[in-house]
């Protein structure tokens, strides 16, 4: 036999919203916590600042002498009396300047040890010589000033 109660009996029951409501809340703090701690972290790069190019100091200069005594400094002519000014201006700019002396087939010697002499008194000190053997029209130290390369060697007499 089975007597009923006069308490009605609820049944216990589970409201979802409200846990709902809870873990949107938990999801939103643990996602703020979370990036909070999160360090930004990167390299440190030291970037350069803009400056004006400086010129390059010149450390080496060619020089030529040609027939007739025609020298010239990296393929420019020089006039003879603008010899040693430049020479002495190369030096004042670079005290420690190598200079390398070239001379085509048809200079004298004698123009050569001039220019080596000039080259001496400017008190230059690194003095180096090109010496090679001459092409027949390869534009080496037998073609002329400003001959372009295959050019025919110039007249003998």
């Amino acid at each position: 036999m089975h007597v009923a109660s006069p308490i009605p009996k609820k049944h216990a029951r589970i409201e979802i919203i409200p846990l709902i409501d809870i873990m949107f809340f938990l999801l939103a703090s643990f996602m703020m916590v979370s990036l909070s701690q999160t360090h930004m972290k990167g390299i440190k790069v030291a970037l350069p600042s803009a400056q004006p190019v400086q010129p390059q100091q010149k450390d080496f200069v060619s020089i030529r002498v040609g027939a007739g005594n025609v020298v010239s400094f990296d393929g420019y002519v020089v006039n003879a009396d603008q010899v040693m000014p430049r020479l002495f201006q190369l030096h004042a700019a670079n005290p420690n300047i190598k200079v390398s002396i070239s001379a085509e087939g048809m200079a004298l010697h004698g123009d050569v040890i001039t220019v080596l002499d000039m080259i001496r008194r400017a008190k230059i000190e690194k003095v180096g010589y090109q010496i090679r053997a001459a092409t027949p029209g390869g534009g080496g130290p037998g073609a002329p000033l400003g001959a372009p390369p295959g050019a025919p060697p110039p007249p003998q007499h």
